[in-house]
């Protein structure tokens, strides 16, 4: 499966599944600038219900550079191995009304000729080709980009919309913010879930990257998704695997679910090693058990409904199963988290309709398939 850096290849040959080598000749055409990238993209055709490429504003340097004070350390608000990302300040597109506060995500100088940086200049350039042909409410939004040293050169510089409340795992995990309300939780994990159907089922993605500081969270709390570098095309429909496929995935949402009721990490090697492994210290206190109660978030003191509480670690542990096939797909998993906050706000535990639970045997606490990401935190060291 490719990675959407390949898009404009799978529009021009149909028919082909497998990713086109990319050789030293053709690194330059595949890092040309993203003005030719969109323009090819919106000229082209779309595979199944994938969306044309919407207008992204085109920033010249001057522009970014007054918008952060020439990239002030102070307004830095992010930093990886091959990005850097400050918060500024852009006038808008039609220069009336106030100014807009955004993100701008500034890729490193030397990115493109380290080979280290080059899988994240890779992961970087099929971000900025995804979010620029596709919009939802629950997936965050590129505003535009700016190719330092003209449209043959990368991208260098990305503009975001600004998302205020930073990250769920800034909330969940850091002791510097108050704990999360349940309602909130409930509120941004139900974001999540539909911004994943909508990847999922509405255009066949498989959005590999699902974690807590991939979720971003704006003024009111709203979830958008980001991290889309190492997002895939799922199968095409028909295919006999769609189903397998794309529920792989849905074994990183149940462990962030854990991590919601929780307000631990999926694994924490500060604790002790009986505690250590999020999943395997769930199972001890299963969503039927008396004990259930010991696992949820101490921070939300007797503030959350405990028959939503067991309902959601029922969903999580289905989305656990050992089985992809059994797992639930992305659209009942939002339909069944609605059920659960209407039961919440109602305070009514008892209207809650039946949900068998998945035995422990059946949960799999080691790592899941294809998701390198989620194996890289779950699996114990040896």
């Amino acid at each position: 499966m490719k990675t959407f850096q390949y898009f404009k290849d799978k529009f021009r040959s149909k028919g082909k599944r497998s990713a086109p080598e990319l050789t030293e000749e053709r690194k330059s055409e595949e890092y040309s600038g993203l003005d030719r990238t969109t323009k090819s993209l919106s000229s082209e055709s779309f595979p199944r219900s994938m969306p044309k490429a919407h207008n992204l504003r085109v920033f010249s340097f001057s522009e970014l550079r007054r918008a952060t004070r020439d990239f002030d350390p102070l307004l830095a608000i992010g930093r990886s191995s091959f990005e850097d990302v400050y918060k500024g300040t852009i006038k808008p597109a039609d220069a009336k009304g106030e100014p807009l506060v955004v993100a701008i995500k500034k890729l490193h100088k030397d990115s493109i000729f380290s080979f280290h940086i080059h899988i994240g200049t890779k992961e970087w350039l099929a971000e900025v080709q995804f979010l620029g042909v596709v919009e939802h409410p629950n997936l965050i939004k590129l505003i535009g980009h700016c190719a330092v040293n003209g449209k043959r050169e990368i991208p260098r510089l990305l503009v975001y919309e600004f998302m205020q409340n930073k990250s769920l795992d800034y909330h969940l995990f850091q002791s510097a913010f108050p704990p999360l309300p349940w309602k909130t939780r409930l509120q941004i994990i139900l974001g999540a879930a539909q911004g994943l159907a909508y990847l999922h089922e509405g255009l066949a993605v498989i959005y590999r990257d699902f974690k807590p500081s991939n979720v971003l969270l704006d003024d009111k709390f709203n979830s958008k998704l980001s991290g889309f570098g190492l997002a895939t095309e799922g199968p095409m429909a028909g295919d006999t695997h769609v189903s397998t496929d794309l529920k792989s995935h849905i074994w990183g949402f149940g462990v962030v679910l854990y991590e919601i009721l929780s307000g631990r990490r999926s694994i924490d090697r500060e604790l002790p090693q009986a505690k250590e492994l999020l999943l395997h210290w769930v199972k001890r206190s299963p969503a039927g058990s008396k004990k259930f109660i010991s696992i949820m978030d101490p921070g939300l003191g007797n503030q959350y409904s405990i028959g939503a509480a067991r309902e959601i670690a029922r969903l999580a542990d289905a989305g656990l199963l050992t089985s992809p096939e059994g797992r639930p797909k992305m659209s009942e998993v939002v339909e069944r988290l609605k059920q659960i906050i209407q039961v919440s706000e109602e305070g009514s535990a008892d209207k809650m309709k039946s949900h068998p639970e998945a035995s422990e045997s059946e949960i799999k606490a080691g790592e899941p398939e294809t998701n390198s990401n989620t194996a890289e935190i779950m699996t114990p060291d040896p």
